[in-house]
């Protein structure tokens, strides 16, 4: 049987009982000093402007995040060190990926942490309690380096996928473009010259529709394989939202819910790439909610300074079988869908620093789609839409 990866990483740093035991017991001298490893750990980071980058919030993300450290600190030294507490220092990981802070600097920033705390423990520590230090924090570089391992495993697969999927779409979706620009010219002669009879209007309005909808299809493929660098600058969802909301067909006023908390932060994105993640979420959720359903939208600002951006509805919900791989192209919940929206959502999240997950605990009962965003500080005249 494989051994699990935690208790592989515990048993090659020799982490057993003793140390269990023994870190708790050193916490109450040590904690006085977080604040003043925290406060040395971000200055570090601030004085850098490749790690700075990954803090797109300001002053009062910092601040946030040095809460969030102090936490982080007091945690390693209480436990319980099993394996919940793997999975919760890997969720901590995923973030530093998710927020692109670059693995050399997460390093580095870890090698600041221990030398602060044999540091705040003095030099006349006992051995057992300097090699507890190290062994901790062994272990916590151990997984936050699995986590870009895994990262690395997952981006270089999907790049392979994508390789192969934008060469075929590349030469299939500029073809497609010729007959249907031909479609479209025809349709409009036919306008002119069929009776203008109610099943001639039906069936040619049938038409146009198809031929729209073909078009959004190549367009949306188009948009998949191309790498378009965003343009980020700081957009009010307050003001975005009402655009999205206008551009969703079959979307009417009576079926939508908008909740968005007073002095909601402006968030940093390219705002048409924003605005088109909206409308294909938006666009989901009334075809899962159907006529008669119900879509809310809410918005929440987190502890670390990103924003939460929730669209649910009141369908069915999403296939289990499905959820794994709900964001790759050409994997769809709808019965007719095609599987483009959810992988460009996901695509052009990342370009802009963001990132998309399926929620939990929605209050329609149906799919819930958690969009995560940097929120960021800027005076009201460079706010743009």
């Amino acid at each position: 049987m494989t051994e699990p990866l935690w208790e592989e990483i515990r048993r090659y740093v020799d982490f057993g009982p003793a140390e269990e035991a023994r870190l708790p017991k050193l916490l109450p001298g040590l904690a006085p000093s977080f604040p003043v490893v925290v406060d040395e750990f971000y200055r570090r980071i601030l004085d850098h402007s490749g790690a700075s980058a990954a803090i797109t919030g300001g002053h009062a993300q910092v601040l946030r995040l040095k809460h969030t450290l102090v936490d982080w600190l007091t945690h390693m030294f209480t436990g319980p060190y099993d394996l919940t507490y793997y999975e919760q220092r890997a969720r901590i990981g995923r973030r530093h990926v998710q927020i692109a802070l670059p693995q050399q600097y997460m390093f580095t920033a870890m090698n600041v942490i221990r030398l602060q705390l044999l540091d705040a423990l003095g030099p006349t520590a006992g051995a057992e309690d300097v090699r507890t230090i190290h062994k901790i924090l062994d272990l916590e570089l151990a997984v936050m380096l699995h986590t870009y391992r895994e990262d690395y495993l997952a981006q270089t697969q999907r790049h392979e996928r994508l390789a192969t999927f934008g060469q075929l779409v590349a030469s299939i979706g500029h073809e497609l473009r010729n007959p249907l620009g031909v479609m479209e010219s025809s349709l409009y002669l036919l306008r002119g010259r069929v009776p203008q009879e109610e099943r001639n209007t039906r069936h040619l309005d049938r038409i146009h529709d198809q031929i729209k909808l073909s078009n959004r299809i190549i367009t949306d493929l188009l948009d998949m394989v191309r790498d378009r660098a965003p343009d980020r600058r700081p957009v009010r969802l307050q003001d975005l939202l009402p655009q999205a909301v206008d551009a969703t067909p079959r979307l009417r006023a009576s079926m939508l819910s908008v909740q968005l908390p007073a002095g909601l932060p402006p968030v940093l994105a390219d705002p048409n790439q924003l605005r088109q993640v909206l409308v294909n979420l938006l666009s989901n959720a009334v075809d899962a909610a159907g006529d008669a359903g119900s879509v809310a939208v809410t918005a929440v600002v987190l502890p670390d300074g990103r924003v939460k951006l929730r669209v649910e509805d009141s369908g069915s919900g999403v296939d289990p079988a499905l959820r794994a791989r709900l964001f790759e192209p050409l994997v769809s919940n709808k019965a007719r869908g095609v599987g483009l929206g959810l992988a460009l959502c996901k695509k052009m999240l990342e370009r802009n620093g963001g990132s998309i997950a399926l929620g939990q605990d929605g209050t329609l009962g149906g799919a819930v789609f958690d969009v995560m965003l940097a929120a960021v500080e800027a005076p009201s005249a460079e706010i743009k839409q």
